[in-house]
């Protein structure tokens, strides 16, 4: 069995300010590499009872669909055929996709054949943007290897599986929640099952690079690092950023790191310049091209600053579910779509929840202008006692700073969102701050809290998790799940941790277009009640550096039956699943263009 790329281990790049190289080995910008997409109609077979796999003593099978066997032979017994079977869109999901499918929870395969030629001398990945939640990989009947979690990225190297002519790959996905996963059983949104990202076989020279990081030096400058593979012949790596005029050779060193500075001082990305610098980076026969900002983010007492100025964070969360179609968002423009969404409300700041949302999200984000709190899934009530569990965090962990590292839209790493006071708790989010610091230590770290002392009008923060952490999360529901709303706009927040918080979650259920007494649930005006005493509570707490209130779209959930008013949609959104505003999204609005303006780019260098 091959070994996936996802876990190899990494040996340490210099772990200065831009910190150590994740242990998750994955290609950075798969996107902008030479490439096969594999995107399209792919064949499936459901198979809820794993005969696929599985015999009837449940002991795995030599002759699975794995194999993607023809009917070429009619006295052979053969129980399945790909060729025949259903079609599902991947990047897609399929409870979105078929009706029958709507709460389908277990085993689906997929199988997709293309004609390939490969070449001697080149290496091939086969890269998985996302698969939910646990995918096992062949190609040509061969197996290449497992992943767990849905929502970030994984490769497989290919090369030696490949023929001239047709290739099949057949993808085992299953998406059952069990209780030792990340996230685990029980949560708040659709556990959509399925091949919900790109796929590609990317087609890199043998000696390529990898991986590569970018940011501000403590000077100001610029450093990083760049990751070649095969890097026998140790040849020189090529750094250059056209606009600011550099460009330099760089030694490898015998683990495969090439570490790199620049004594230039880039103009700064903000909401209000999103500036972004074309880089380029070539090594051997490869080369690489990117677009990449430079900021800093930091926290001074109770202030956040970004680029040395202090900054208030006008935020809304969002799930990764489309806006103009069902089920998972996953393209550029259902990027673009949601995240414009974000600035017609006048925020600067999006909370991607409860997990690492697609690549496209982040780069739009980038590219829009729009600072970003990332998340992994550690969610409500985890196995926090699993060391096993703890490693697939880690891992989850690994990948998304693995993929994101570059993007300078993201200021803070999310380590945990609701989860219960306990030691064990501490020990494991507490163990995967420090390794994200030790990755990263050019972000902030938080994570959402919803544990307060309690004293009518009167909130405590008081969570050991606070002292861990840079920047304080606190989700508070007044006015929905505890008090009335009018309340809310009583309540003082006291805090004894002298860090910034961030109302990371606040809201109210309404379905879009229901009208009636401001005291009664689900109408718009109960929503916009709710916001407006609660816009005046938060208004009263004196380290308040920010809000991401819940959220933006209605969006699907089980936990949600309600007959005409849910329909297994969470109704917090402040837009209806297809887009209309509700009356709370001009409650906030208000709110948000009343804020002073945030800090403005600073353009240090001369020639831009």
């Amino acid at each position: 069995m091959r070994t996936p790329i996802s876990v190899l281990i990494l040996l340490l790049a210099a772990s200065g300010a831009m910190g150590q190289a994740p242990d998750a080995f994955l290609i950075q910008h798969p996107a902008g590499r030479a490439s096969l997409s594999l995107d399209g109609p792919w064949r499936v077979i459901p198979d809820p009872f794993e005969n696929g796999y599985y015999n009837h003593r449940y002991e795995p099978k030599d002759d699975g669909y794995f194999l993607a066997l023809e009917h070429t032979d009619p006295a052979e017994l053969i129980e399945y055929d790909f060729r025949r079977s259903q079609l599902l869109d991947v990047p897609g999901d399929w409870n979105s996709q078929d009706e029958r499918f709507f709460f389908y929870e277990g085993t689906m395969w997929y199988f997709k054949s293309f004609e390939f030629e490969p070449r001697n001398g080149r290496s091939y990945l086969l890269h998985f943007g996302g698969i939910n939640y646990i995918a096992n990989v062949w190609l040509n009947g061969e197996f290449l290897g497992r992943h767990e979690g849905g929502f970030t990225p994984f490769q497989f190297e290919a090369g030696s599986a490949l023929t001239k002519g047709e290739n099949v790959i057949v993808v085992k996905v299953d998406n059952r929640r069990e209780r030792d996963q990340v996230p685990t059983v029980n949560t708040d949104w659709w556990n959509y099952g399925g091949i919900t990202r790109s796929v590609r076989l990317i087609d890199l020279p043998r000696a390529h690079i990898a991986d590569y990081r970018f940011g501000l030096s403590p000077s100001g400058g610029i450093e990083g690092w760049v990751r070649v593979a095969d890097s026998a012949n140790r040849r020189p790596v090529t750094v250059s950023i056209p606009a600011l005029s550099v460009a330099d050779e760089f030694s490898v060193d015998y683990d495969g790191f090439a570490n790199f500075s620049f004594d230039t001082e880039p103009q700064r990305w903000s909401p209000d310049s999103p500036f972004l610098y074309d880089v380029n980076i070539a090594y051997a026969e490869d080369r690489v091209d990117d677009r990449i900002g430079f900021r800093s983010i930091e926290v001074r007492g109770e202030d956040i600053l970004l680029n040395g100025v202090p900054v208030f964070l006008k935020g809304i969360s969002l799930h990764e579910e489309a806006l103009s179609r069902p089920g998972r968002a996953w393209s550029y423009e259902d990027a673009r779509e949601l995240l414009q969404r974000a600035l017609d409300l006048g925020s600067n700041f999006v909370r991607l929840a409860h997990y690492p949302h697609n690549e496209n999200m982040l780069r739009a984000a980038d590219e829009m202008g729009l600072m970003v709190w990332a998340e992994i899934p550690v969610y409500w009530t985890i196995d926090f006692e699993s060391p096993a569990v703890l490693a697939k965090a880690r891992q989850q962990l690994d990948e998304m700073i693995a993929r994101d590292a570059n993007r300078a839209s993201i200021i803070l790493w999310s380590m945990a969102n609701e989860t219960p006071v306990g030691a064990a708790r501490l020990c494991f989010i507490d163990e995967l701050a420090s390794h994200a610091r030790r990755l990263d230590p050019a972000r902030l770290i938080t994570a959402a809290l919803d544990t307060q002392t309690t004293d009518r009008f009167k909130r405590i923060i008081d969570d050991p998790l606070a002292s861990r952490i840079d920047v304080i999360g606190i989700n508070s529901y007044c006015g929905w799940y505890s008090d009335a709303p009018e309340d809310c706009a009583r309540i003082r927040w006291v805090s004894d941790y002298g860090k910034p918080i961030i109302m990371s979650e606040m809201g109210a259920g309404a379905l879009q277009g229901l009208h009636g007494d401001p005291a009664h649930r689900w109408t718009e005006e109960y929503q916009a009640r709710v916001y407006e005493h609660n816009l005046t509570m938060l208004d009263n707490i004196t380290a308040l550096r920010g809000l991401s209130p819940w959220i933006l779209k209605d969006f699907r959930s089980p936990r949600r039956p309600l007959p005409g008013i849910q329909d297994f949609w969470n109704r917090k959104g402040l837009l209806s699943e297809t887009g209309e505003r509700k009356k709370a999204w001009y409650v906030l609005s208000d709110y948000y263009r009343a804020k002073a303006v945030g800090p403005t780019a600073t353009t240090t260098n001369p020639a831009l």
